[in-house]
């Protein structure tokens, strides 16, 4: 292509400035577009190579590593935020079945704790008293099996094998575990593809698992063959941990000394500032204050710590042996210095609209992505779920100020995508990040159009913030002698710009006419193995060859998004100022969009139109073709997407909200609270620090 744009430009007596600006723009757009499909390209081919080298570990080498008084625990972190009850349940379900030796769950609920609606306080209600259900419900097996461990293990003191009849007990008490999960399965209220994965996947894959063991002990018994003693042992611990769990609540909005920043990341900060404190709470004129305790203090909270910490979204689930495997990774020889390991989230399947599939389809694309970053050691935390070395992210704490709290942030929330910035704080310090090549971990994806605009828009802002820090931190390692390789830095910078340029890059192609000159077979040719690749990939993942086609109507119809996401990144970088997080709603109704979002497709189709009708009849078929194409797959997508009365309604809703300007309510002057006896005896006389302040 540089070779055919020079020689255009040597052998062209009439050539004009817009020719010479039209061609450099035109080979930077191909140019970055075919570096992010030779990325595509080269990251596949390392996940391929991972899957074929990967090498599923025993169950019985899991249960010998994590026997013999393993003393490590594990904390699970699910952020909430006006979640569905039902949702967070199947959430907690998931966590609360994972088999680890010492585990403990930790709601992170970040409702408003006075609620202003009858609504608002039935979700709160409901997200309280989500934990203590759980717990009661697990409580009556883990109590069983818990009696016959320890009856079992009396039983077979210094012996070798277990007797027949032990090894019949343990196959009962199995088959009894089978029937509660079952059970619970059978009973649980199906709504929606999300429930149908719960109970088929978590509950009964889990006892799918559970038979099989059981099945196994009744065959040793039929061919009177012994079991180990300590195997016998080994099975029933795994019950044990199974069934088995600790959890609350913690409500950070609760308490004036914890961080109010409304985002995920912060609402995850705030508890894991705590851990491992005795904390004191104190009361004060500006709310309750949670404080180390003094000598000779008794604490009224012992906040919990472990060495491990597992953060999980509200409205993702964990496949059984998760922890177990995830962890058993970590500490193997060689792993001493990753911090993150997870697996990569995948969609629920069986999703009622074409949105929410196709959107399905680009998620488990980005998983065999995420994989295939790995073996280049470039690795991106996810944030949906992810198991993480405490020790790591005190490497990464930052202690600020904010307003007369003391904030301590481990997740960055200077951007929203807060999880790709910390992978490349961790890598400043020496960190590694780690997918582990299975698939253990499902979460939802966005149902309606309104929905993924939130949730892409969020995906779009912040890659161009973060690129600097790594530019920087880039420089920092080569000062030290530890230069970052080619493929980790060709493949870190094309996921935290790709959407930027690419962006533009559609844009431009859409809506520009290139010279004729400049359409060359080439550029074409270098795109079909992108394409080819990309639809057999689709095929492998369960879907069709030809959602290739889907997926870029999709990505027409969300090129205003990510161009939003975009701006509000050079805007962040250019101010200084942080962008609220939004959150991708998790509503039963469809979601309004933005009229924005929703006209620029037909503007799309319109033009694409105008460009096909005028190149037609000046015979520059390729661009012709180019633009019957969009407008095609534009409309297709329009109308699969977003709908087209939809488009209408949303259309219109943000016309008529944009004649009528909101009236601000006058801002009251903040009524001081008048001291307790506790800050007067305490603080003393503080209204001269008011008064001596400048104006």
């Amino acid at each position: 292509m540089i070779t055919m744009i020079l020689s255009l430009f040597v052998n062209n007596p009439s050539l004009t400035l817009r020719f010479v600006v039209e061609s450099v723009l035109y080979m930077t757009i191909v140019t970055t577009l075919i570096f992010s499909a030779l990325v595509y390209l080269a990251t596949r081919q390392g996940a391929l190579y991972r899957f074929i080298r990967h090498e599923r570990v025993p169950r019985a080498m899991l249960d010998n590593h994590f026997a013999h008084n393993y003393g490590k625990g594990i904390t699970v972190l699910i952020p909430s935020y006006v979640e569905q009850p039902k949702v967070v349940e199947k959430t907690i379900w998931s966590a609360a079945l994972q088999e680890f030796p010492d585990l403990a769950i930790v709601l992170l609920i970040d409702d408003p704790p006075h609620p202003k609606n009858d609504e608002a306080r039935a979700i709160l209600k409901a997200s309280r008293e989500l934990m203590p259900k759980v717990l009661a419900e697990l409580a009556a097996p883990a109590e069983r099996f818990t009696k016959a461990r320890d009856e079992t293990a009396a039983a077979l003191v210094d012996q070798m094998a277990a007797r027949r009849s032990v090894v019949a007990r343990c196959a009962e008490d199995y088959r009894a575990a089978v029937q509660w999960l079952e059970h619970k399965a059978d009973t649980w209220l199906i709504e929606d593809h999300t429930d149908d994965f719960f109970c088929d996947q978590v509950l009964r894959g889990l006892a799918r698992d559970l038979r099989l063991t059981e099945q196994a002990l009744n065959e040793s018994i039929t061919l009177q063959q012994h079991v180990d003693a300590n195997r016998i042992l080994q099975l029933y611990e795994r019950l044990v941990r199974i069934f088995t769990a600790k959890g609350w609540s913690f409500e950070r909005k609760l308490y004036a000394s914890t961080s109010r920043e409304g985002n995920k990341a912060m609402n995850l900060n705030s508890f894991i500032g705590l851990m491992g404190h005795s904390l004191k709470r104190v009361e004060t004129s500006d709310g309750v204050i949670l404080r180390d305790v003094r000598k000779d203090e008794s604490p009224d909270f012992v906040m919990r710590d472990s060495e491990y910490v597992l953060t999980l979204d509200a409205d993702s689930m964990l496949l059984r042996d998760y922890c177990l495997r995830l962890v058993y990774q970590m500490e193997q020889p060689g792993n001493e210095r990753v911090a993150v390991i997870q697996t990569p989230y995948s969609s629920y399947r069986g999703a009622p609209t074409r949105i929410e599939r196709i959107a399905a389809a680009t998620t488990d694309i980005q998983h065999m992505l995420h994989q295939g970053m790995t073996y280049y050691d470039a690795t991106f935390w996810v944030g949906a779920n992810a198991v993480i070395r405490k020790a790591a992210l005190d490497d990464i704490c930052v202690v600020s100020t904010e307003g007369t709290r003391t904030v301590k942030t481990y997740i960055q929330d200077r951007t929203v995508i807060e999880d790709t910035e910390s992978s490349i704080d961790l890598g400043y310090f020496g960190w590694h990040l780690v997918n582990y090549p299975e698939r253990l971990s499902y979460s939802a994806t966005p149902p309606d159009f309104g929905s993924l605009v939130v949730q892409r828009r969020r995906w779009a802002n912040g890659g161009l913030l973060i690129i600097g820090k790594f530019f920087r931190i880039v420089h920092a390692r080569h000062q030290q002698g530890n230069d970052v390789k080619l493929g980790e830095w060709a493949l870190r910078v094309n996921y935290m710009a790709s959407i930027a340029w690419s962006s533009f890059g559609l844009m431009f192609l859409l809506a520009y006419p290139f010279d004729q000159r400049l359409l060359s077979p080439w550029v074409v040719l270098a795109s079909l193995p992108y394409f080819a690749t990309m639809s057999s990939d689709l095929k492998r993942n369960g879907y069709k060859r030809s959602d290739i086609f889907r997926i870029y109507g999709f990505n027409i119809v969300l090129l205003t998004v990510n161009l939003s996401g975009t701006l509000k990144s050079i805007q962040q970088g250019m101010t200084n100022t942080k962008i609220p997080f939004a959150r991708t709603p998790k509503v039963n109704n469809r979601t309004a969009s933005p009229a924005l979002y929703v006209t620029m497709p037909w503007v799309v189709i319109i033009y694409s139109c105008m460009v096909f009708y005028a190149d037609t009849f000046s015979h520059n078929w390729g661009n012709a073709v180019f633009a019957g194409f969009n407008a095609i797959v534009t409309f297709w997508a329009l109308t699969a997407y977003i709908g087209i009365w939809h488009s209408v309604q949303d259309m219109v809703v943000g016309l008529i909200r944009w004649f009528f300007v909101p009236i601000k309510e006058p801002q009251q002057e903040a009524v001081r609270k008048k001291a307790s006896w506790r800050d007067a005896l305490y603080f003393g006389d503080r209204q001269m620090i008011y008064e001596s302040r400048p104006l």
